[in-house]
């Protein structure tokens, strides 16, 4: 069982005073928070708030100009992407980031290079090891296609899949980096209302069985507050709440940031997508 230790005093991320212009345009302004070991983190707020510029900072795509990214108390900031997936930040996309003619079995072994490969020269020589690692590498995705149902569509190209199962497939490949923090970006975005409601369930039980730590952006309210120990809540880059989900949906800024200035508080707000 996960120990979801929001009582420890140093968290596995902590985001202190993050600033991201992108010329006069301030994409994040002065971002703070923390994550802790094993909590389910869920990232909301209107389109343009600022949440995939967060994930492109965690992930080295950007790099903001103030404050700072520790991960493990190790900052990020010198790190290149490469460096950032070993430390074991793993990540799904908003739009699909496949290999659309490779199977699926070949795009889940993947995310395995980080931890598995020995480097080039010694993979391409066929160096002693290499069978090794290769055999160890197909382990671990067998194993990870089982655990997401996929075993059986592990020959197909992903392009020939249906929408839902590419989104399990890139899942499949994340997990494959072995994250000790998952990065989940609009992980409900095209799925029907049967994979919607599968999809919290599933997160909560990776969560469990793997230990993993979660970041969640997502659009979808109900699956955010049904599955996230906090959220935090973004708008115009800057962050306006953060608690429990039955604290952050009640908050006037969140209401009026999805509702507008004119809306009235409520305790239980059931418009926009928020309750």
């Amino acid at each position: 069982m996960v120990q979801h230790a929001s009582h420890q005093s140093q968290p596995l991320l902590r985001i202190e005073g993050i600033t991201l212009r992108f010329g006069g345009i301030v994409a994040l302004d002065g971002v703070s928070f923390d994550v802790q070991a094993g909590q389910i983190c869920g990232l909301i707020g209107p389109n343009g708030a600022g949440k995939s510029s967060l994930f492109n900072c965690l992930s080295r795509l950007y790099a903001w100009q103030a404050g700072q990214i520790t991960f493990g108390g190790q900052p990020l900031s010198a790190l290149t992407r490469h460096r950032v997936a070993c430390l074991g930040l793993g990540r799904t996309f908003q739009n699909l980031a496949l290999f659309p003619s490779m199977t699926v079995a070949d795009n889940v072994r993947l995310g395995t290079h980080s931890h598995v490969h020995g480097g080039f020269v010694r993979d391409a020589l066929r160096l002693p090891g290499v069978r090794r690692r290769e055999r160890q590498a197909d382990a671990e995705a067998g194993a990870l296609m089982e655990l997401l149902d996929l075993s059986g569509v592990a020959g197909r190209r992903a392009a020939d899949l249906p929408f839902g199962t590419q989104k399990r497939v890139e899942l499949a490949r994340a997990l494959a980096c072995r994250p000790r923090l998952l990065m989940l970006d609009e992980p409900a975005c095209g799925l029907n209302h049967e994979e919607l409601e599968g999809l919290g369930t599933l997160i909560l039980s990776l969560r469990e069985r793997l230990a993993l730590t979660v970041l969640l952006v997502e659009h979808h309210m109900g699956l955010v507050m049904r599955v996230s120990d906090k959220v935090v809540a973004l708008n115009f880059g800057r962050k306006i709440a953060e608690g429990t989900p039955r604290a952050v949906r009640s908050h006037p800024e969140v209401i009026r940031a999805y509702l507008g200035p004119q809306a009235q508080e409520c305790e239980e707000p059931q418009h926009a997508g928020i309750a």
